[in-house]
């Protein structure tokens, strides 16, 4: 049986992602296990398909300070425990991964939840899946392209004859199995650049960008810049669908949002910048000027929430809103009293508004 991918009738899809980042709490010092993080993961999920979310994503990292490196393992945990929302990798690492292996994984995946996986696949933040999987940073670029390509085929042909540079060719292959769904829906993660803007057009998937701060009016040219590609490659443009991802924390008030998610805020970056070998500072006035209304971290009381998704929907007019709140060690309470605000007094506001447009 083959279904068609799902769509949402308010016009636009609510949901959250996590990258699964293991932090110390900055107030207690205290690093929860690994396997506390994958649960409160999953009950994440539970608590957001039972709130009435759209979509779930796990990104991917290879690292010991994060918990997800197979997000499609962990998903299709979720899928036994959910019935609705859409399941995605947010991202998924395509250039370090076998485009074969990956294909069957996925349509696993989606036979298990019921035609519900999808791909967010991106070229990485960090690189360490490179020598881990055996493959050269100088390809970084080449290695995406090829892969991408090569999935696109896997995802409409059974039987598949290929030949590429980094991967061995492939001779009337069979490709199994196939996902419920008629092909599994793939979206490009962009950051900013207009190259990636592009391709994803071209290539006729959904584009995903990532806006972590800042006003969003700057993505607005990759936006159109991904559409017109799109339709001067032949898509329709409906077709062309556009996720906007980014951070957010939501309590009863802008005050209460700021007090409590701040301290995990810098935690967060001042973690992964000294990974990095970089430091980080972020005074609290600093961080008020990120939440502000014309920004897009989304930290406040539903109120401006509501404006700002809004306001962003008036810019890109894209199909879906996806928010990572937790990060930086914040306890798994706090996360789940942000996922309600967001279902029950975010959600319903921004889908009646936009239905209406």
């Amino acid at each position: 049986m083959e279904i068609e991918e799902g769509s949402n009738k308010s016009g636009i899809e609510i949901g959250l992602y996590t990258l699964g980042d293991i932090c110390p709490d900055p107030h207690t010092g205290k690093t929860i296990s690994t396997q506390q993080r994958m649960k409160e993961i999953i009950e994440a999920a539970k608590l957001a398909e039972d709130a009435g979310l759209d979509v779930f994503g796990i990104g991917e990292h290879h690292r010991l300070d994060y918990a997800t490196s197979a997000p499609q393992v962990v998903l299709a945990a979720i899928a036994q425990i959910t019935k609705r929302m859409r399941l995605t990798s947010a991202t998924t690492v395509l250039s370090t991964v076998d485009p074969v292996r990956l294909f069957e994984d996925f349509a696993t995946l989606d036979i298990l939840s019921e035609g519900r996986a999808e791909i967010i696949a991106g070229r990485g933040a960090f690189v360490e899946s490179f020598p881990l999987f055996g493959y050269e940073l100088k390809d970084y670029d080449a290695l995406f392209s090829e892969h991408m390509e090569l999935f696109l085929k896997l995802n409409k042909n059974d039987r598949i004859t290929w030949k590429g540079q980094f991967r061995p060719a492939l001779k009337d292959a069979v490709i199994a199995p196939r996902p419920l769904q008629k092909a599994l829906p793939i979206w490009v993660g962009v950051g900013g650049t207009p190259e990636s803007a592009a391709r994803a057009g071209r290539l006729g998937v959904g584009m995903a960008i990532v806006i972590l701060d800042g006003d969003p009016i700057r993505f607005k040219p990759l936006v159109d810049l991904y559409r017109k590609t799109g339709l001067d490659a032949g898509y329709a443009f409906e077709d062309l669908k556009v996720a906007v991802t980014g951070h957010g924390y939501f309590s009863k008030t802008s005050q209460q949002a700021k007090d409590e998610f701040y301290p995990y805020y810098l935690n967060y970056w001042e973690y992964v910048n000294r990974q990095r070998g970089m430091s980080f500072r972020l005074s609290i006035e600093d961080f008020e000027q990120k939440i502000r209304p014309q920004t897009a971290l989304f930290v406040g009381s539903p109120q401006k929430i509501i404006e700002k998704i809004l306001r962003q929907h008036e810019l890109f007019g894209h199909q879906r809103f996806l928010v990572q709140m937790d990060i930086g060690g914040i306890p798994f309470k706090k996360v789940a009293e942000s996922i309600e605000v967001l279902a029950t007094e975010i959600a319903p506001a921004v889908r009646k508004a936009i239905s209406k447009t």
